[in-house]
């Protein structure tokens, strides 16, 4: 079975599972884990490393209108290298910073690929879950799409220090914490725009209609040749981490003029079926170990 599989079928076993983070008395727990097969392509930096994987955590707190405490990574590799090892606390030091939190320490252990994880401690008095859109919502979403699959095809062309820069996105903290007063449902779009909408479908038991123009990144149109890859970059691949949100119809305006970052209405909140376009929107995207 792939990852979204095994994770269904163990949720009935956590008592304290939430959406992106668990939640236990009133903070949010949530860990990651990335390695050079499926999350690291060659050129990587080990600063890029330290971010993104800490950024992946701290981005689950985001998603649930959280504020994040502190961070820690475990650090598996073939050698130990000082300088790369400081290379990657740089990174998972400075997301931290980018959002008021901190970075306090980790492990180090032998391991036959490069693999971090990593863990966030968050708060959040009221999180935001996935069950609450309600039909006659606006469906939205943060910034912009497709990053990171154009970062991989950066990383392909030999477009390295482009191509890092890219993969190193902000945790949407401060979105998220000021979306947690007015979001009805929430997560990030790790796995991709299609697939957090249907995972917000099925825990809210409703439907989707979104339309064209989606907010994809500019940079998908300097590395795609066509809409059909176009449209596989920003809407199936993921790994953009950004917040695919409902919010009241009512509230759009407010909630997108109060934010420091774009926020896009994309679609309405419907009783069934998720549609792009008025066609069926396909449940797929990003999913680990393939």
């Amino acid at each position: 079975m792939d990852e979204r599989a095994a994770l269904d079928r163990l949720a009935d076993r956590l008592s304290h599972a939430g959406d992106d983070a668990a939640v236990v008395d009133g903070l949010l727990l949530t860990t990651d884990m990335l390695h050079d097969r499926t999350d690291f392509p060659e050129g990587t930096t080990r600063y890029t490393a330290g971010w993104r994987a800490v950024g992946a955590s701290l981005s689950d707190v985001a998603a649930m209108g959280g504020d994040p405490v502190a961070a820690v990574a475990v650090y598996g590799a073939p050698t130990f290298e000082y300088d790369e090892i400081a290379a990657f606390v740089d990174g998972a030091c400075d997301v931290c910073d980018a959002v008021d939190s901190q970075y306090v320490g980790g492990d180090l252990d032998g391991h036959e690929e490069f693999t971090v994880s990593s863990t966030v401690v968050g708060r959040a008095e009221k999180p935001v879950l996935r069950s609450g859109a309600t039909p006659g919502d606006a469906v939205c979403v943060t910034g912009t799409l497709g990053r990171s699959g154009a970062a991989l095809r950066l990383f392909r062309d030999g477009d390295i220090e482009r191509a890092n820069n890219l993969f190193r996105f902000e945790p949407r903290i401060e979105a998220g914490r000021t979306l947690a007063g007015e979001a009805t449902a929430m997560m990030d779009s790790s796995d991709g725009l299609a697939r957090s909408l249907h995972q917000l479908a099925e825990a809210s038991d409703c439907g989707f209609a979104i339309e064209s123009p989606l907010p994809i990144d500019e940079v998908v149109d300097e590395v795609t040749s066509d809409a059909a890859e176009r449209r596989e970059l920003g809407v199936f691949f993921g790994e953009d981490f950004e917040l695919v949100c409902t919010v009241p119809e009512s509230r759009f305006d407010t909630v997108r003029s109060s934010l420091s970052v774009s926020l896009a209405r994309i679609g309405t909140v419907t009783e069934s079926g998720v549609t792009l376009d008025g066609s069926p929107l396909s449940d797929s995207g990003y999913t680990h170990g393939k």
